[in-house]
């Protein structure tokens, strides 16, 4: 950088910055949000070309952010957001001059009419939408065998703690990589199933799958209604927390955010609680789920229990979730896809001439090349279904679902053991709270010898987002494991 002062700044403060800290400097004076934007944007400009997890910059960013310094000044912050560069996936709509294009070049040069939801939010409460992060294409439903945090948009997103030799985790992978890589304060991702979880954990960074219900979904490209949501994905808990303020308010047009009605309005932050482990009674499902990791990463999983142990936690060891090893399919996101990326493709720009999924999979068999690298399997089944939800085998399927993630899944085992919270390692555990809706949490848990980050998972039931993150909170001031990847100096 050729400014002395910011060139100061950024070496001796940004890296790791959190938002207290990033707000504190704004309100002292030493520093702008324009200056901020300007910095992140230089980071990302001088190191994402080895990461890939950037897909574009918000061209009013810098604009965005001078106008919030210039009200900064004359009525104070909105929010502890206010003038904060945050990264938006490229599945949540804003309505301003950037793509959403769920990294599908079907839907290149869409931009949205109108924000989400999720994003207006954020701008109500002063945060500057820097960008858009590159994601595993269609939220990782386009086709089986595809790498995680691939598109044929944005190309292959790289882990920053080990570029080509780490999975990234999808399918929220570039805003995991670029707040791994200090690209920005935080990011928005999204979780159908462990695509929030996956790339923090392999990022070493803290991410919220929050209960479905609690985030409005309006406006962000879907897989399946039952089980997508966005969620917060930063280095810290608090800072997490801080996002989880923003974004956890109901949206009359997403019925099932009417469900929130204990959490509306909460601060987060005041379940933060370096004592949080202690008296709280854990649950370690390692039946199946420790049985992916590698001996490398169980070693961290052991030594992260021992630590739970050591904080006060009674751990109640091997225990079995009843539905672990039933045969679960995949059918209702197969289903619902169908029926919810049409209803969503009829509110994109009539010149894209994407109305439908039958639209999307003609386009990509037009453009095979660019387009089919790994083909679309998944896209092709769920045009098979009738898009309108009245199968039997979709109304089975949910139904099942529903039982065996929630009454014979996780309801009954926290009940059985009187739990708090279940463990699992990594995003490994996903699939089941998914299914139910649960929310989860996962925080750094520390590195394999080879420096390949893995994360703990805390799970509970529906809305205790307050108690998970207590819970998360006291495992990460106690242990601190997450450190930054090293990416070079910037000249």
């Amino acid at each position: 950088m050729e400014n002395p002062r910011l060139k100061s700044f950024h070496d001796d403060y940004l890296l790791e910055a959190t938002i207290d800290e990033l707000q504190e400097k704004m309100q002292n004076g030493e520093i702008t949000s324009n200056e901020l934007v300007l910095m992140y944007m230089n980071r990302i400009g001088q190191l994402d070309k080895n990461i890939h997890s950037v897909l574009e910059l918000n061209p009013d960013a810098l604009h965005i952010a001078a106008a919030l310094d210039a009200e900064r000044e004359e009525q104070g912050p909105r929010s502890t957001l206010h003038g904060i560069p945050i990264l938006l996936k490229d599945n949540i709509d804003t309505g301003d001059k950037m793509q959403t294009t769920a990294g599908s070049l079907a839907l290149k040069n869409h931009c949205a009419q109108k924000d989400s939801y999720v994003a207006s939010q954020l701008r109500q409460a002063g945060a500057v939408i820097l960008g858009k992060t590159n994601m595993t294409e269609w939220a990782n439903f386009m086709t089986e065998g595809m790498p995680s945090g691939y598109s044929s948009r944005g190309g292959q997103t790289l882990n920053p703690y080990g570029p080509g030799k780490f999975d990234v985790g999808g399918s929220s992978a570039g805003s995991g990589a670029a707040i791994a890589a200090n690209f920005a304060a935080a990011a928005i991702g999204t979780e159908t199933s462990g695509s929030i979880l996956s790339p923090a954990s392999q990022n070493s960074l803290v991410g919220i799958k929050p209960t479905v219900g609690l985030v409005s979904r309006t406006g962000i490209i879907p897989i399946a209604h039952s089980q997508d949501t966005a969620g917060p994905m930063a280095r810290t808990v608090k800072d997490a927390a801080l996002l989880l303020n923003v974004l956890a308010v109901p949206d009359e047009n997403d019925p099932i955010t009417m469900t929130n009605k204990d959490l509306q309005g909460k601060d987060f932050t005041v379940f933060l609680d370096e004592a949080g482990l202690q008296g709280a009674r854990i649950g370690i499902a390692r039946e199946t789920y420790f049985d992916y990791l590698s001996s490398e990463k169980l070693s961290v999983m052991n030594k992260a229990v021992s630590h739970i142990k050591e904080l006060g936690a009674e751990v109640v060891d091997d225990v079995v979730i009843p539905s672990t090893k039933e045969k679960w399919s995949r059918d209702v996101l197969t289903y619902e896809f169908k029926a919810d990326l049409n209803a969503y493709l009829r509110t994109v720009a009539p010149h894209l001439n994407i109305r439908t999924l039958s639209d999307v999979i003609n386009f990509n068999e037009n453009n095979s090349v660019k387009c089919l690298k790994y083909g679309q399997s998944l896209l092709i089944e769920a045009e098979e279904s009738s898009g309108n939800l009245t199968e039997m085998a979709y109304i089975a399927a949910l139904e099942k679902d529903i039982y065996f993630s929630g009454e014979k899944g996780i309801d009954y085992v926290m009940k059985e053991h009187r739990l708090d919270a279940i463990v699992f390692p990594n995003n490994y555990g996903a699939g089941i709270p998914a299914k139910a809706g649960y929310p989860s949490i996962t925080v750094p848990a520390g590195y394999t010898p080879e420096g390949e980050p893995a994360g703990i998972t805390f799970t509970g039931l529906a809305y205790s987002e307050p108690l998970l993150i207590k819970l998360a909170y006291a495992f990460e001031q106690a242990t601190k494991h997450r450190k930054a990847p090293e990416l070079g100096v910037l000249a």
